[in-house]
């Protein structure tokens, strides 16, 4: 008996490496793969969504934009053309969400600052003071990298209409020059400009759940 398997030796470690292979193929086959919601108007709370939109249950993209960065330069989608972004919406001079939100976008950008798959995005919504000098004076104290995370001022309508009614992710109230949107949501957007998750800027563990979703948009993509 022993000489029998001594002679056969090399087959049966090759049947049971190719078992082994074969195994590990079916249980990847029969896993789920994970992928993120399309999120649509209809699938988000009302209050967050322009009455134009409520009802909308796809075809749903981030509205073209033409916005100006810390740097003066003119930001449009096509510098995040075929790129998964985080956008969120902030000023310069808020004193209660935006610190922390701001601080978990740097920890996002150091993260990521090697996957050139991501970038991130910030909308002043007080563009009145946030001016370009004032977004550059701020991004020099956080840590903003030029190449990775832009942020953003340009017409105020423009940017509440984003928004409220390309983000969803702030209230819809009727647009007045004294309005001021204070919204904690963090937007994850894939490379076709759809809306694929919603965070708490605020909450560490939602910042967590963000990143392990990047990558799983990465992997779809």
């Amino acid at each position: 008996m022993l000489t029998f398997f001594k002679k056969y030796k090399f087959f049966a470690v090759f049947f049971l490496i190719l078992s082994i292979i074969i195994i590990s193929v079916i249980y990847q086959i029969m896993i789920p793969k994970k992928v993120l919601k399309v999120y649509q108007p209809a699938d988000v709370s009302s209050e967050l969504v322009d009455t134009t939109l409520q009802y909308v249950k796809k075809y749903h993209t981030i509205a073209d934009f033409s916005l100006v960065n810390q740097n003066g330069k003119t930001i449009t989608q096509d510098d995040y053309k075929d790129k998964i972004y985080v956008a969120d919406f902030f000023f310069t001079t808020c004193q209660t969400i935006c610190p922390i939100m701001t601080g978990h976008m740097a920890e996002i950008q150091e993260k990521l600052k090697d996957d050139n798959q991501v970038l991130l995005l910030s909308h002043t919504v007080t563009p009145e003071i946030d001016s370009v000098a004032q977004l550059k004076k701020y991004a020099l104290e956080k840590g903003v990298n030029d190449a990775k995370w832009n942020l953003v001022t340009g017409d105020k309508k423009e940017i509440y209409d984003l928004a409220r009614k390309s983000y969803l992710a702030a209230k819809d109230v009727p647009y007045s020059d004294n309005d001021l949107v204070h919204t904690e949501n963090f937007v994850l957007v894939d490379k076709k400009k759809r809306i694929r998750g919603f965070y708490d800027g605020t909450d560490p563990e939602s910042i967590d759940k963000l990143l392990e979703d990047i990558k799983i948009l990465e992997k779809e993509n």
